[in-house]
């Protein structure tokens, strides 16, 4: 109920300045206990994927902490793993505002932000933060992408250069190919630019981790607007180039399910609850080709413990959350992971 005032009033501002003033006034209200009334923290319910151990199956998705500033105090709201980003090689400012919008009637948002964030070097230091985070177990995921003035035959060197920066304060690096709000970046999915990409990218982490003594996974994070032939070419490749994993999905250019809505028609891409259905085949769809040769991070239109746990029996290995938690709040997090972790045991059980 508390979090039902604070989210009538945060929708009473714009997308943007609600996710500003959250954003502004997290950390300390972290720290002063303060998101305690609102949520519970989840049980401790460990699992390993991708040779990591994260603490519970709960993570956050990139785009709620661009910058990497907050990942104590969002930790601390009980998620599993946090991802930031998505981080660019320079800093940039995204595309011109208005660029968010909510489709309240279908627990939408569409977004065209274009990947504003500070740039990987100010990152790098804002993440110093995240070690009280990672000490208590916490996993840090960097998502990375390419800046959008370069063109699409530079990609390549965009994303080498973030995950030279990144490397080691990464658990993970996520490769986004797939946000529909970057200039032609969407066409790198495509087979004759996937290959070289996937190429570069594993031979940039073999140099990294003889470098560092340390490899670090990565997980690609794949579109809901490929069809079924392509998604298993793309996990083809991914399993070819010894990728850790794959995220599905991004958020969608379709607007099925929202046609005729206040802002349905913005351009951008589309999240929350009308991307669930796609998002989920998409997940199932990987999981039947992949036959857990590559685990599966699914986000996409989680709104409740019961979606959560929907995309653990389509085949994920864990599950992020944004736009259901903005809508339904921080104990979210809690119910979504106790969820999955009484359904984990039901199947032992069995």
């Amino acid at each position: 109920m508390l979090y039902d005032i604070a989210r009538s009033v945060l929708f009473r501002m714009s997308p943007e300045t609600a996710h500003a003033v959250i954003m502004h006034n997290i950390d300390w209200a972290v720290a002063f206990g303060l998101t305690r009334l609102v949520a519970k923290l989840p049980n401790d319910s460990p699992v390993t994927v991708m040779g990591l151990r994260f603490p519970n199956s709960i993570g956050l998705a990139a785009g709620m902490d661009k910058t990497g500033s907050h990942v104590q105090a969002l930790g601390g709201l009980g998620f599993g793993h946090i991802e930031v980003g998505t981080i660019t090689p320079r800093a940039q400012p995204g595309n011109e505002k208005p660029r968010c919008w909510r489709v309240i009637p279908a627990k939408g948002i569409i977004n065209h932000m274009g990947f504003n964030n500070c740039g990987a070097l100010e990152a790098l230091k804002n993440l110093k933060s995240a070690d009280a985070f990672k000490l208590r177990g916490g996993i840090l995921g960097i998502n990375i992408g390419k800046q959008n003035s370069t063109p699409l035959e530079g990609a390549l060197g965009d994303y080498q250069e973030c995950m030279e920066k990144m490397y080691s304060k990464a658990d993970y690096l996520a490769i986004d190919i797939s946000c529909p709000n970057t200039p032609g970046l969407t066409k790198l999915q495509d087979e004759n630019e996937l290959d070289p990409l996937l190429k570069g990218i594993s031979e940039k982490r073999k140099e990294l981790a003889d470098k560092q003594g340390r490899k670090v996974p990565i997980t690609v994070k794949i579109s809901p607007d490929l069809d079924a032939d392509a998604i298993r070419r793309a996990a083809d490749q991914f399993v070819k180039y010894g990728m850790d994993a794959v995220t599905a999905t991004n958020t969608t250019i379709s607007r099925k399910g929202i046609e005729g809505l206040p802002n349905s028609t913005m351009v951008g891409g589309l999240s929350g609850k009308p991307l669930f259905e796609r998002s989920t085949e998409v997940v199932r769809i990987l999981s039947d080709h992949l036959k857990r040769a590559l685990p599966i991070i699914a986000s996409g239109g989680v709104m409740s413990a019961e979606d959560a746990v929907a995309k653990m029996e389509a085949g994920a290995s864990l599950v992020q959350l944004y736009t259901g938690f903005i809508y339904s709040g921080p104990q979210l997090i809690c119910d979504a992971a106790n969820a999955i972790a009484d359904w984990r045991r039901q199947r032992c059980d069995h």
